[in-house]
């Protein structure tokens, strides 16, 4: 059972963290230190003892791959925010009476204007344009461009582009009505997200002040919490307590986690 959950492990640290991941190598290493410092801390808070620290590597692994993927998601957020702001571009363009190729092209020049050269929506649609140029079809550059991104909004509408371009319809229409639809979708998450947001401080503080209440009655009051460091039965006891926090970090992130 070890082996299996370890495995399990090591297979979202290379999914969230390892190539597969759209991490930069700064943001990489600002994982790993954080991850470090707070395997070691738990170590010396819980257990007064290095060693524990060390043998809590597999509990720093998986808040690695939490943070990582926290940092992912919030990559992609901002990606999604960006994506909508691009479709309503490239609606807008053709309701303007662009062809869509060139509705394309016009709004890979907004986006630069919107969020610069080193953006992730400029670059990918500088990918989109450039196939365009290169002949590909519109609906196979957005299939992929999905596959990279790995969004559902990207999806749905690369489907429907997909769709709307081989059945013949009034494209300018479908894709527009799509492209609303989306950013309503968005926008809703969007809110509900800042509604949370202060759940998720308090979650983030309610979190610190056990750390806080043991160092203050550790130094105003030392050898207090002696029993719990020195005798098995204490050891037991901060096991204990090691679990039911872990267990009420991860519950209180799943509750703050709401999907649209």
């Amino acid at each position: 059972m070890l082996q299996n959950c370890r495995r399990r492990a090591l297979e979202l640290y290379r999914k969230s963290y390892g190539k597969e991941s759209c991490l930069t190598g700064k943001e990489k290493i600002y994982c790993s230190v954080q991850a470090i410092t707070v395997t070691v801390l738990l170590g010396l808070f819980f257990y007064r003892s290095w060693i524990a620290a060390v043998l809590m590597i597999p509990v720093g692994i998986l808040y690695l791959v939490m943070l990582a993927e926290k940092k992912i998601k919030e990559k992609r957020n901002h990606l999604r925010n960006e994506f909508k702001e691009a479709i309503l571009s490239v609606a807008a363009n053709l309701r303007a009476g662009y062809a869509v190729e060139n509705a394309f092209r016009e709004t890979l020049q907004e986006m630069k204007t919107l969020y610069g050269a080193e953006s992730m929506i400029y670059q990918e649609f500088y990918k989109i344009v450039q196939g365009i140029t290169n002949g590909i079809g519109i609906e196979v550059l957005m299939r992929r461009f999905a596959e990279r991104m790995k969004l559902a909004e990207i999806w749905e509408f690369a489907d429907i582009f997909a769709i709307a371009k081989r059945s013949g319809g009034n494209l300018t229409e479908i894709i527009y009505e799509t492209a609303a639809i989306i950013s309503d979708k968005i926008d809703v998450e969007k809110e509900i997200q800042v509604l949370i947001a202060a759940k998720r401080l308090e979650q983030g503080i309610m979190s610190v002040i056990p750390f806080g209440i043991i160092l203050y009655v550790g130094v105003t009051s030392a050898g207090y919490f002696d029993i719990l460091y020195t005798t098995p039965v204490g050891k037991m006891v901060m096991t204990g307590c090691f679990g039911i926090y872990i267990a009420a970090c991860i519950l209180g992130m799943k509750i703050t986690e709401i999907q649209v």
